[in-house]
């Protein structure tokens, strides 16, 4: 079974930091890139950042540029993101998905595509 669970959320002031980590299993993990979206209440998803299938490239939405920053650990297939200087705004259920390696591009912005998702993980920022 195609698993990717995400964990890191939290509640956390204005200004604070989080790191969230997608373990992935089930599939080849060097022949996809992983990608993070978030989902507010009422609101569509968001593709905020993804990673190529090695690493070598990354890719922000300009909400997040700056602020977070994405990493992978291939060895234990696992990627990771760190969420700085976290805004009110930022408050949404995250959720990490296995993204053809050709389309991190295409994943930044609204309606992401991507082939597998985990469940998410909750992220609240308090004023």
């Amino acid at each position: 079974d195609v698993q990717l669970q995400a964990s890191g959320g939290g509640l956390v002031q204005a200004g604070g930091s989080l790191r969230l980590s997608c373990a992935a299993s089930g599939f080849t993990f060097d022949d996809y890139a992983i990608g993070w979206f978030r989902q507010a209440p009422g609101k569509g998803r968001e593709g905020v950042s993804c990673i190529s299938n090695r690493g070598s490239r990354t890719y922000y939405a300009d909400s997040v540029k700056g602020r977070f920053t994405i990493s992978s650990d291939n060895a234990k297939n696992t990627v990771f993101l760190q969420l700085n200087s976290l805004k009110p705004e930022d408050t949404a259920s995250y959720y990490c998905a296995a993204v053809g390696h050709r389309w991190c591009t295409y994943f930044i912005g609204t309606d992401p595509p991507y082939d597998y998702e985990g469940q998410g993980t909750q992220v609240t920022v308090s004023s």
